[in-house]
């Protein structure tokens, strides 16, 4: 077959083949490559696909962006919640009471947890005694948490091993591991243990405390804990609005203490803006949110208890007593002319008993001649007792004295059998030397002579520093309790031995100190101490090697030598005189003041004369005050007696 009959052949079978698909135009979606002159092929079906893929892309992002934006806001959430939401941790109730061993209970004491209670006056050791035990069933609390916290009239003796309440009749006393106690002159017994020690530690069980303390107590298991009330009045109370927790600290991160229905009661303690700081009945004291709190109000609380009455002997006049300081028994024999150029003096109180020693003997000047000189000029006797000036001068001689109930005993016997035998009509004691390790000791003294004194109808009279939080632990407060008069000494501002001249007797000085008595003691008990004496100062440069010598003490911060000596009025004024120079008015001190330069240094003085004393006298008046008292007999001028009977009488 040629050329043509081939191409006829084709052209027959193309026409009688029946319809045929037609090729794909390149170009229905336009040219793919312009520039190339080629046009691409493009598979059926292909747009579908690549327009699925896309849709599939697309979905996969925008999953994958959803689980994105949910893995951060769960992220957000939990640091939001971290941040404020409410944790449900449980504290240790173990460590949150100090428990450490299983025979210790947990103590709270009118809603305060106490924990690691030391006895100051005890010496320091590793651990602290614990502030509760269980013994045999019975509870038991440390001595110092209750002479601290619950009821001071108990006091423990651990040199002695006994246990002593002073009633207004005599001491309670019990013996470690009895049951069997004296009531004053009772023998009594309990159906318990009384008192336990470990050591030099002792402790108390609750029931008897609670025999001599307006106190309530409850029990209370998981953890174990004894919860305390003793004192009583004024509270605020709240009731709880719903269930909740009371947490540790305020703040809902803080561990739970324990839950609260709603409706229990709390004490409301401290506010804290969204939380409050409550105690629970139970004994937690922890925090709640404020607006869980309803119906806060005050509360008056009491319970029925006869508290011991202290009888005091009460003098109906102004008391007027002026020291003697009697230095030997020959100064006893100037009774007379010592008191005749008095004038409105109700009392006279000479130095005549001091400790001989630390086992509690007494050295005694008393003379019933004397006592019976000044009965017939109208004046009663206090005699002193004192712990310096005699065998002892220390503070640590005068608490081996007192530590011990037998030395303090044999005090006790000596001078009131001194006070009866020579008709002495009241002791007035003056114990200089007590250091705050001694401060208990030294109160439970007060205690037993105040009671010696009351059964034999002898004026107990007590002297003080002015108030100072370095003798707080003399405890004028129990004083005015327990002793007919407290006496504070308005004098001794600067004494010898201070470290820059200044004022025997600011008026400061003494208004201070009869403002912070009247806080502890009434006013119709206290009896302001002035002085009839002053001192002279001299001073002097430090040489620079005195300045290195007192390098790192409290004396370097001082640029002069100090030295005085004291002067009755008379003195001081002549000494003004002599040196040719004229004294002026201090009204910061309210005292005549001179200055004069001699002997390679400079003299400063502050007199005590009529004018000063007016001053005093002013503010002892206007307190309205118990009387007046002069240190010492001897030192005045004789013009002071007709000043002081304007404002004594």
């Amino acid at each position: 077959m040629d050329e043509r009959e081939r191409k006829g052949a084709r052209g027959k079978r193309s026409k009688t083949a029946g319809p045929q698909k037609q090729r794909p135009d390149r170009y229905a979606h336009g040219p793919s490559d312009r520039g190339s002159g080629r046009r691409r092929a493009v598979r059926p079906g292909s747009g579908k696909r690549s327009s699925r893929a896309r849709r599939r892309r697309r979905n996969a992002v925008i999953r994958w962006l959803i689980f994105i934006i949910l893995i951060l806001a769960a992220a957000g959430g939990f640091l939001i919640w971290h941040r404020y939401g409410a944790s449900n941790e449980k504290a240790d109730l173990e460590q949150y009471y100090g428990l450490d061993q299983e025979d210790e209970i947990a103590v709270v004491v009118n809603n305060e947890v106490v924990r690691d209670e030391a006895d100051s006056s005890a010496e320091e050791s590793e651990t602290s005694p614990a502030p509760g035990k269980v013994y045999d069933g019975q509870y038991y609390i440390e001595y110092s948490v209750v002479r601290d916290r619950i009821n001071s009239r108990f006091y423990w003796d651990p040199n002695e091993n006994i246990l002593l309440y002073t009633l207004p009749e005599g001491n309670v006393a019990v013996e470690v591991g009895s049951n069997e106690y004296t009531d004053v002159a009772e023998k009594k017994s309990a159906d318990y243990t009384i008192l336990k020690t470990e050591g030099s530690t002792a402790y108390i069980a609750l029931p008897f405390i609670q025999e001599y303390t307006n106190m309530d107590y409850e029990v209370y298991d998981d953890p174990v804990r004894a919860v305390i009330t003793s004192e009583w009045g004024e509270i605020q109370t709240a009731e709880i609005k719903r269930d909740t927790e009371v947490r540790y600290q305020g703040g809902v991160k803080s561990p739970i203490l324990t839950e609260i229905k709603k409706g229990s009661k709390v004490t409301v303690l401290e506010d804290e803006n969204d939380w409050m700081k409550v105690g629970t009945e139970d004994g937690f004291i922890g925090y709640v949110r404020t607006r869980l709190l309803n119906d806060i109000h005050e509360e008056t609380t009491s319970r029925e208890f006869d508290e011991p009455v202290y009888t005091n002997i009460s003098k109906d006049y102004t008391i007027n007593m002026a020291w003697h300081n009697v230095s030997n028994s020959d100064a006893n024999g100037y009774i007379l002319q010592t008191i005749a150029e008095t004038k409105g003096l109700t009392t006279i109180a000479p130095t005549w008993f001091s400790l001989a020693d630390t086992e509690g003997n007494v050295t005694s000047l008393a003379d019933a001649d004397y006592v019976n000189y000044a009965h017939q000029s109208n004046l009663e006797v206090w005699a002193v007792l004192r712990d310096f000036h005699g065998g002892i001068n220390s503070y640590d001689e005068t608490y081996e004295v007192l530590s011990y109930t037998s030395k303090r005993t044999r005090v006790i016997n000596q001078v009131v059998a001194e006070a009866i035998e020579n008709g002495i009509d009241g002791i007035n004691l003056d114990f200089e030397l007590v250091s705050a390790a001694c401060g208990e000791h030294y109160i439970q003294f007060v205690r037993e002579l105040s009671v010696r004194c009351r059964q034999n109808g002898l004026v107990l009279s007590v002297d003080n520093y002015v108030p100072q939080p370095y003798n707080e632990h003399y405890d004028i407060e129990e004083q005015g309790n327990v002793a007919d008069y407290v006496v504070i000494m308005g004098y001794d501002e600067h004494t010898d031995g201070s470290y820059e001249a200044g004022s025997v007797a600011s008026i400061g000085y003494l208004e201070n100190g009869i403002t912070d008595a009247l806080k502890s003691v009434s006013a119709d008990k206290l009896i302001a101490g002035v002085p009839f004496f002053t001192r002279l100062w001299f001073e002097t440069p430090k040489t620079e090697d005195e300045l290195a010598q007192e390098a790192g003490t409290e004396a370097a911060s001082y640029p002069n030598k100090v030295t005085s000596s004291a002067y009755g009025m008379d003195e001081a004024a002549r000494v003004v005189e002599d040196a040719g120079v004229q004294a002026q008015w201090d009204s910061e001190t309210m005292q005549n003041y001179a200055q004069w330069e001699a002997d390679g240094g400079t003299y400063k003085i502050w007199l005590e004369d009529n004018q000063s004393l007016e001053e005093k006298l002013k503010v002892i008046k206007s307190n309205d005050l118990a009387g007046v008292a002069e240190w010492s007999l001897g030192m005045e001028n004789s013009s002071v007696w007709d000043l002081i009977l304007q404002y004594v009488n």
